[in-house]
């Protein structure tokens, strides 16, 4: 496996990041049967730059971005953050979601998925949140393929909006305590 380095991110970074943002998503709607979605893609793009500059302004406090980077290519290959929950979350479950920020941006590079570098962000956001003293996350997902990966991880979403895309194609939400 590569040397992966987890840090966080810089002014330094953001047009490589912006360019890894484009690239994963236009991947995944690729993957997902969903390329031609092009206001979709131009969407979730903005949004994860809007994301990455809340970040930077606050110094972490709205959003908290970490990166994967290859410590031999010094390449970003993954992404992850929190911040308050989305609006969609919100809606749906209810509830003060204070203590449970979102996890999102969970983004790995496609030509290094499936390696652990999901995992090993993963791992390190759940320390950062309970280093935090926050009692739990949730996560959200429309993406059959990630949809899958979160099951593996979380088991059965704590919501399920059946055909919220369209026939067939659901949107999960899930609500964890730590520890898991």
């Amino acid at each position: 496996m590569e040397k992966i380095e987890i840090k966080r991110p810089h002014l330094t970074d953001i047009e490589e990041l912006h360019k890894f943002f484009r690239l994963v998503i236009t991947d995944t709607f690729a993957k997902e049967g969903l390329a031609e979605l092009h206001d979709d893609q131009k969407d979730e793009w903005e949004t994860k730059k809007q994301y990455l500059q809340w970040d930077l302004e606050s110094h972490g406090e709205k959003r908290f971005f970490l990166l994967a980077v290859d410590e031999e290519t010094k390449e970003i290959i993954g992404t992850i953050e929190y911040g308050v929950a989305n609006e969609l979350i919100q809606k749906t479950i209810k509830e003060d979601l204070a203590d449970f920020p979102e996890i999102g941006t969970v983004f790995v590079h496609p030509n290094f998925q499936n390696r652990g570098i999901g995992s090993m962000l993963l791992q390190k956001m759940f320390k950062t949140l309970e280093s935090k003293n926050v009692r739990g996350f949730c996560l959200d997902s429309g993406y059959k393929q990630a949809q899958a990966v979160w099951q593996s991880k979380f088991g059965k979403p704590d919501y399920l909006l059946e055909h919220y895309w369209n026939e067939n194609s659901h949107h999960m939400i899930w609500k964890r305590n730590f520890p898991l």
